[in-house]
C-alpha cells in the first residue's frame, strides 16, 4: 500500500510519444557518465601501457552496455516524469559507485580488494533498476514482458561473471594466472552482452521516437568529445604554472582538432543519419538503431578516449619548461593521438555505411594519410605533431565542405526547415499562455 501511495503522489510513469525528445533529467543523468569517462581516462593516463589500455577498453565496453540498456528503457518511458526520477537517482548513485571503483577493478588480481566487488554490486543495482522500470511499463503491451524475459539470462550471467571476476582471482596464488582469469571473465561479460543483442535481433522491440534515440546518442558523443578538451587542459597544466606560448599553442591546437572531429560527424553525417532513422519503420528502424548507434558509437568513443590520452601526453611534454620545444616527442603520445583519430574516423565511416549506405572517400584518404604520418609525427617535436594532426583534420572538413557542397546544402536545408517549422508550432502553442480569459483582465 505504501508503494502505491508513493507512486500516486509522484505521478505515474509516462510512455514515450513518437515525437519525444531528450528531457533535462536525462542530461542530468549524463553527468555521471561524464565522470565515468573522466575516471577511465585519468586512471589510464596515470600509467599508460598496453595492459592499461586493454583494461580501459574492457571497462568502457561494460559501461557502454549499461548506457545502451539505459537508452532502451528510455525508448519506452519518460525518465523525467512521475516516480521514475526517484528510481533513476538510485541508478545514478550505483553508476557513480561503479565509476569510483573502476581504478581498482584491474589492480593486483591476487589481492582481496573492495573495488572489484563494488563494481559487481553496482552493476547489479544499475541493471536491476532498469529491469524493474521496464517490467513496470511493459504491462501496457501484450507479450512485452515475455520478450523482456528473453534478455534476463544476459543480465543474470553477466552479473555472476563480474562477481566471479571479483572473488575467484584472489584465491589463486599465481599472479599471472589470476590476472588471466579475471581478464577472461570480463571479456566473457562483453561477448555475452553484445552477442545477446545480435542473437536476439530486432524482433519485438520498437524505437518509438527516432528523434529521442538519435539525440540521446549525439549528446553522449559530445560529452565524450569534451573529455579530449579536459585532457588537453590537464596536459597543458595552465592552472599549475605560468602559461607559456608553447602550452597555449598546444591548447589552441587541441581545441581546433577536436572541433574538426565534431564537425566531421555533426555537420552532415549525423543529421542525414537522423533523417534515415526517421524514415525507417519497424524492424529495419530497430536494426539500424542497434547497429549504428548502440554498437558503432562505442568504437567512436573509444577513439576519442585514445586521442584524448595522446593529446594529454603530448601537451604535457610541450608545457614542461624543462623540455625543449625542439625536442622530438617521446612515449606513446603520437601513436595514441593519431591512432585514436583513425579509430574515430573508421567507426564514423562504418556508421555512415550502415545508416546512409555511402562512403566518403575523403575520409578514407584522411585515414590513410594519418596512418602514413605516424612515423613522421614520432620524429617531430610535440607541438609540430599536434599541428600536423590538426592540419589533416581541419583539411578534411574543409575539403568536404567543398566536395560535398550540394549534399551538405540539401541536408542542412531540410534539417533547418524542420527545425524552424517545429519552433513556429511551439511558439504558436505557447502563445495561449498570453491569451487572457473572459474572467481575467488583460495586462
Amino acid at each position: 500500500m505504501g508503494g502505491i501511495r508513493w507512486r500516486e503522489r509522484l505521478g505515474p510513469a509516462v510512455s514515450i510519444a513518437p515525437g519525444a525528445r531528450v528531457d533535462r533529467f536525462e542530461v542530468f543523468f549524463d553527468l555521471v557518465f561524464v565522470f565515468s569517462f573522466f575516471i577511465i581516462t585519468r586512471a589510464t593516463a596515470a600509467n599508460i601501457s598496453g595492459w592499461q589500455l586493454g583494461h580501459a577498453m574492457l571497462v568502457l565496453a561494460v559501461l557502454w552496455w549499461c548506457w545502451v540498456v539505459h537508452c532502451v528503457v528510455a525508448t519506452r518511458v519518460r525518465l523525467g516524469e512521475g516516480f521514475v526520477p526517484v528510481l533513476m537517482v538510485i541508478g545514478m548513485a550505483a553508476l557513480f559507485c561503479f565509476a569510483l571503483s573502476l581504478p581498482q577493478a584491474f589492480s593486483d588480481a591476487t589481492d582481496v580488494a573492495a573495488g572489484p566487488m563494488v563494481v559487481a554490486l553496482s552493476y547489479v543495482v544499475i541493471r536491476g533498476v532498469h529491469l524493474l522500470l521496464y517490467w513496470h511499463v511493459a504491462r501496457e503491451r501484450a507479450g512485452e514482458r515475455r520478450l523482456l524475459l528473453r534478455y534476463s539470462p544476459e543480465m543474470t550471467i553477466s552479473t555472476l561473471l563480474l562477481t566471479a571476476a571479483a572473488l575467484i582471482p584472489p584465491q589463486i596464488d599465481d599472479p599471472d594466472r589470476a590476472a588471466m582469469l579475471r581478464d577472461g571473465l570480463w571479456v566473457s561479460v562483453i561477448l555475452l552482452q553484445y552477442g545477446m543483442g545480435l542473437v536476439a535481433g530486432a524482433w519485438g522491440w520498437v524505437v518509438t521516437s527516432a528523434e529521442h534515440w538519435t539525440e540521446r546518442y549525439d549528446l553522449i558523443l559530445i560529452i565524450a568529445l569534451g573529455e579530449s578538451v579536459i585532457s588537453v587542459g590537464v596536459g597543458s597544466n595552465l592552472l599549475g604554472q605560468p602559461p607559456t606560448w608553447p602550452a597555449v599553442a598546444a591548447a589552441v591546437l587541441g581545441i581546433f582538432f577536436t572541433a574538426a572531429l565534431w564537425w566531421a560527424h555533426y555537420d552532415v553525417i549525423a543529421p542525414a543519419a537522423r533523417i534515415a532513422l526517421h524514415a525507417a519503420e519497424g524492424r529495419p528502424r530497430v536494426s539500424m538503431a542497434r547497429d549504428a548507434y548502440a554498437y558503432l558509437y562505442l568504437p567512436m568513443i573509444a577513439g576519442i578516449i585514445l586521442f584524448a590520452l595522446g593529446a594529454e601526453e603530448i601537451t604535457r611534454q610541450v608545457a614542461d619548461p624543462n623540455v625543449s620545444v625542439a625536442e622530438p616527442t617521446h612515449g606513446p603520445g603520437v601513436l595514441l593521438l593519431f591512432g585514436g583519430v583513425i579509430c574515430y574516423l573508421c567507426a564514423n565511416m562504418l556508421f555512415q555505411v550502415r545508416t546512409l549506405g555511402t562512403v566518403s572517400w575523403t575520409r578514407v584518404g584522411a585515414v590513410l594519410l594519418l596512418a602514413a604520418t605516424i612515423p613522421v609525427g614520432q620524429r617531430l617535436p610535440g607541438l609540430a605533431a599536434l599541428a600536423l594532426l590538426t592540419a589533416i583534420c581541419v583539411g578534411l572538413v574543409a575539403l568536404e565542405a567543398v566536395v560535398m557542397a550540394d549534399s551538405r546544402r540539401a541536408v542542412r536545408e531540410t534539417a533547418f526547415e524542420e527545425k524552424t517549422s517545429h519552433e513556429a508550432y511551439e511558439a504558436a502553442w505557447r502563445a495561449r499562455w498570453r491569451e487572457s480569459t473572459p474572467e481575467e483582465p488583460s495586462t
